[in-house]
């Protein structure tokens, strides 16, 4: 962890920024939409500012949406299937089969990344939202996420 410590000209007040980073490993997921939110929180101080958390990979992907109605994560990898089919004959890359390049453009359509604010340590979501693991893959084994925490 490292504390910048600030200090205001003429003021008495000190403000003392802090920048968390942890790599977690995620156990292997089956391919859809996973929530991970409680990952993400045991990480998180009890401090007012940012939480940003990276994927390590490019086949699967983040987001952030609605973590109450399980029919939501079933309706997700629903669409992406078929907006982004395997049965098409075009790709090239598929040296680890069908699903080796439609992961990539699904990890390109979704990102690699979200961001949250949090406020005394906790969450700013919206009533309905969750982080989301996204596995493109049908056997992606086990993911690495790198989380930052910036905040004061």
């Amino acid at each position: 962890m490292k504390v910048f410590r600030h200090f205001k000209t003429g003021e008495q007040e000190q403000s003392t920024k802090v920048v968390l980073q942890k790599e977690i490993f995620l156990n292997p997921h089956a391919r859809g939409f996973h929530l991970i939110t409680n990952h993400i929180l045991n990480l998180i101080p009890e401090i007012n500012g940012i939480v940003h958390v990276f994927i390590k990979h490019t086949s699967a992907s983040l987001t952030i949406n609605e973590n109450a109605d399980p029919s939501v994560r079933a309706d997700f990898e629903t669409h992406f299937n078929k907006i982004v089919s395997e049965n098409e004959t075009h790709y090239t890359h598929t040296h680890e089969g069908k699903d080796d390049m439609t992961s990539h453009i699904k990890n390109s359509l979704l990102g690699s990344s979200v961001s949250f604010p949090i406020k005394n340590g906790i969450p700013q979501f919206g009533i309905w939202q969750g982080i989301y693991l996204c596995e493109h893959r049908n056997n992606g084994g086990s993911r690495k996420l790198f989380v930052t925490i910036i905040g004061e």
